[in-house]
């Protein structure tokens, strides 16, 4: 094991500013190996994304305890980087995931235990434990984190409740937990590392003090990394893996480099907002939804705290201030409800049929913490209805619209909050993810928060890690709005115009849930 790498990527790039990288972006529900060609010069500008293999990504209950399957994701990236290997000269490769989670190394740098599931149980009852140590008010005022119970802080004391951290000596959240078995070398991202309320956000470091106060050992946390440095060279003996001989030792300018990039997929979503100028809002649209705008310095007031927003490290120092939305999690978790009942229906039927349903009839608070296990999301949705004097949605077609027109609501109250809470204005909302795809969503968007909504692109923590790649290697723009401006040149975007007259409609439904 070595320490935490920096530095810039040798013998990867190709001349004239062109490189061809791979893209590791693993999601809650699934993970993807993409191959991105960068060019930049006499030529014209060029980015291409090529999807070279996808692969399911499936939580394990053992025991009572929901886990991530991590050796089935890295048995799945190193199927990817093969296939990237046989049809690309690749240059460099990074790794991007969902934040908070991590794994344990023991001393010998062996992993203690399959990483657990943020949406497992075993932070109930933790959060009061951990803020008589450390008040809520004290954990914001240094991390800028909203307040969640998946959050690592809680994690790792609810770990620590159940059994003695002595064993352990290393926490590597996912991204770096990946990148340790391809190259040997321990280190934390700083954008993963400023979600888990463990980051000082000021002091751009581990938040020491906390730390020491949440009663955690320091000892854990590794040294940290810039998205754009040299993490390290795939390892000989992963190299020897079947369709990797060909990035190990015997590859020109030596084995394959790993390039840290904005490791939590949001850092690298943000990278590939094709926004222009800076008086934009974004919603990284998947599984969760993170709605917010790219700051230069963290909101610390209690206004922030207040209203549950968060300060998350981005790419080149920027802040991404946002708070979170329970997202296209309960779309999901319905249709996986239905089809275990004997009702498959295909989400493309679904969302046409919820279109014709009328607007606004039924709506709830997307971010009520019934809604966050898995389970009978449509019975949750139901439930909720009735709680606030609502007749429940009738059948699919009306909890799909319901669930749409509800994250219409919590997306137009985010974006009130965060112009408000910033003091900045927003005149454009761009959505990236894989929520682009739901135009009847992107509608209902423009038309709650009464803005322009700009789609696309659906890849975006992909081609964000690809840009953070190129860069590193010579073959990109080197900042945010070159980056950008190569995006609205070569990638497809679809805009939508707010409809209007409805936005005493909205202010109705939003007052039925106090929103």
């Amino acid at each position: 094991m070595g320490a935490a790498s920096a530095g810039t990527a040798s013998g990867g790039a190709a001349s004239g500013g062109a490189a061809a990288v791979a893209a590791v972006d693993l999601g809650a529900s699934g993970g993807r190996v993409m191959a991105g060609q960068v060019s930049t010069g006499r030529g014209g500008d060029q980015l291409e994304l090529h999807e070279v293999h996808r692969f399911p990504n499936t939580p394990v209950r053992v025991l009572g305890t929901l886990h991530w399957d991590i050796l089935g994701l890295y048995r799945g990236m190193l199927d990817g980087l093969g296939a990237a290997a046989r049809s690309f000269e690749l240059a460099s490769v990074g790794i991007d995931s969902w934040g908070v989670d991590y794994g344990l190394l023991d001393a010998g740098g062996a992993l203690l235990g399959n990483p657990v599931h943020y949406r497992d149980s075993r932070t109930d009852g933790v959060v009061d434990d951990v803020l008589a140590k450390v008040p809520a008010a004290d954990l914001y005022a240094v991390t800028g984190v909203q307040q969640m119970p998946i959050n690592t802080i809680y994690q790792l004391a609810a770990e620590a409740r159940a059994r003695p951290l002595a064993a352990a000596r290393t926490l590597l959240l996912i991204p770096d937990l990946l990148a340790y078995w391809l190259t040997g070398e321990i280190g934390a991202e700083v954008t993963n590392a400023s979600t888990t309320q463990l980051y000082d956000t000021r002091a751009r470091d581990w938040a020491w003090d906390l730390i020491g106060r949440a009663g955690l050992p320091a000892g854990l946390f590794p040294a940290l990394r810039q998205p754009g440095s040299v993490i390290g060279a795939l390892q000989p003996e992963v190299a020897a893996e079947p369709g990797l001989s060909g990035l190990g030792p015997g590859r020109p300018g030596g084995p394959l480099p790993v390039i840290a990039v904005g490791s939590h997929d949001t850092a690298s979503a943000v990278v590939a907002v094709p926004a222009h100028g800076r008086d934009f809002a974004y919603i990284s649209c998947g599984t969760w939804s993170l709605v917010g705008m790219e700051l230069d310095q963290p909101v610390l007031t209690e206004a922030s705290r207040a209203a549950n927003f968060t300060n998350e490290t981005g790419v080149d120092g920027t802040i991404r201030y946002l708070r979170n939305v329970m997202g296209l999690w309960l779309l999901q978790e319905s249709v996986r409800a239905w089809a275990g009942a004997g009702r498959p229906a295909s989400l493309a039927t679904l969302l046409e049929q919820a279109a014709r349903v009328p607007a606004l009839q039924v709506v709830v608070d997307p971010d009520d913490p019934a809604f966050l296990p898995p389970g009978d999301m449509p019975a949750r949705i139901a439930e909720a209805a009735r709680r606030t004097g609502q007749r429940p949605p009738a059948d699919p077609p009306a909890v799909v619209r319901c669930i749409l027109d509800s994250l219409a609501l919590a997306y137009r109250a985010c974006l009130r909050d965060v112009q408000e809470l910033s003091g900045r204005a927003v005149h454009t909302v761009h959505v990236v993810g894989g929520g682009v795809r739901n135009a009847l969503l992107l509608q209902l968007t423009a038309d709650a928060c009464g803005l322009p909504v700009v789609a696309g692109p659906a890849e975006a923590a992909a081609l964000g890690s690809i840009l953070v790649q190129a860069r590193a290697l010579g073959a990109a723009p080197g900042d945010l709005d070159g980056m950008r401006a190569l995006l609205r040149a070569t990638q497809p975007l679809r805009r939508f115009e707010p409809s209007g007259g409805a936005a005493a409609a909205w202010d109705a439904a939003a007052a039925r849930i106090g929103l």
